[in-house]
């Protein structure tokens, strides 16, 4: 555990009402987006941002560093995710938020001038936000996080609590789901 981490972690414990801030403030960005992606509704993202926060303050002592603080953070905001899912049925995930938070180019400059590329750009992530919310849960997770998040395997397995192999199994198994759900619109020439 790094230095800082285990300095504020302790200061939180001791009562220090800024801490907690200055601990989370580093990771913070990383973990909304996380749960945007996973969820695809900002309000819903700030919402159980908000709930996994305060699951982290409580279990702040429960923290032994046995993984990076990092990690421990990222399990505790994908099993908030993970429940509120199970519990609403959400299929929604944004598309941009795929892309990282930008806009998907599809097409030459020239070309986005065209009328009417706006509608078609939108039927497209239609159709992506589709395809990536009917990936079951447990493959979409590791494809945000390997995919969009950047994470190396290794991480990816400590947040998810499993072995390599079955992150490397999942997100075969995710890559191939999207592939399947996008050929048909791939093969018409629709995206």
């Amino acid at each position: 555990m790094e230095a800082r981490d285990k300095t504020l972690i302790q200061d939180c414990l001791d009562g220090r009402v800024n801490a907690f801030e200055e601990l989370i403030a580093p990771y913070q960005d990383r973990l909304y987006n996380t749960l945007y992606r996973m969820l695809g509704n900002a309000e819903d993202a700030a919402e159980l941002f908000q709930e996994a926060m305060i699951r982290v303050f409580r279990g702040l002592g429960s923290y032994q560093g046995d993984s990076s603080f990092y990690t421990w953070l990222y399990r505790i905001v994908l099993n908030v995710a993970f429940t509120h899912r199970r519990r609403h049925r959400l299929r929604v995930v944004s598309v941009e938020s795929v892309a990282g938070g930008g806009v998907l180019d599809f097409t030459d400059q020239d070309e986005a001038i065209r009328p009417g590329r706006s509608l078609e750009d939108r039927e497209t992530r239609d159709v992506i936000e589709r395809a990536l919310a009917d990936v079951p849960e447990v493959y979409r997770a590791v494809l945000v996080l390997k995919d969009v998040e950047g994470l190396k395997y290794e991480e990816i397995a400590e947040i998810l609590d499993v072995p390599i192999g079955t992150v490397r199994s999942r997100l075969h198994r995710a890559r191939c789901e999207m592939r399947d759900r996008l050929q048909p619109y791939l093969d018409s020439g629709t995206i």
